[in-house]
């Protein structure tokens, strides 16, 4: 009896690792098709509200245009604002992951420092991912309310 009891507990633990071995490369799978140039098409939000994301001092609009690099196999990458009227030139590096599937997170990194030593960071939900195009959705605070910013990415051929 304890041997049927011992071989049922063995056999639920190989198929939950089996399970979480594969979550986990399926993970991995969409995860790796991040992999490449990017262009922000569109930042969608109720436009009644500023907002400045990732402590750029840009309204959300200057991303619009901007080009992401995403380098999977080695978690880094970078995102570049164009410039032009009240937006600045900005050439960013990133440390980047995504967690459970759906929750992207990145931390800049600024020069002379590592990732590790940078504890400030940003989690976006990852939305709507094909082989061609993504989406991050943030939510941001403001005056207690949470306002969605939806940043929509097209692959560069």
């Amino acid at each position: 009896m304890k041997n049927l009891l011992l071989t049922g507990f063995a056999a639920a633990g190989l198929l939950i690792s089996c399970s979480t071995a594969k979550t986990a490369q399926d993970n991995r799978a969409e995860f790796l098709k991040l992999k490449g140039d990017w262009q922000v098409t569109s930042v969608d939000y109720d436009k009644s509200f500023s907002i400045k994301p990732f402590d750029e001092g840009a309204d959300a609009q200057c991303f619009v245009g901007s080009n992401w690099k995403l380098v999977p196999n080695n978690y880094s990458g970078s995102y570049s604002l164009n410039g032009g009227g009240d937006c600045p030139v900005v050439n960013q590096p990133i440390k980047f992951e995504v967690l459970n599937g759906n929750t992207f997170q990145f931390k800049k990194i600024m020069d002379g420092t590592k990732a590790k030593q940078n504890e400030v960071g940003y989690s976006l939900t990852l939305v709507g991912q094909t082989e061609n195009s993504f989406s991050l959705q943030q939510s941001v605070p403001f005056e207690g309310e949470m306002v969605n910013v939806i940043y929509r990415f097209s692959k560069i051929q």
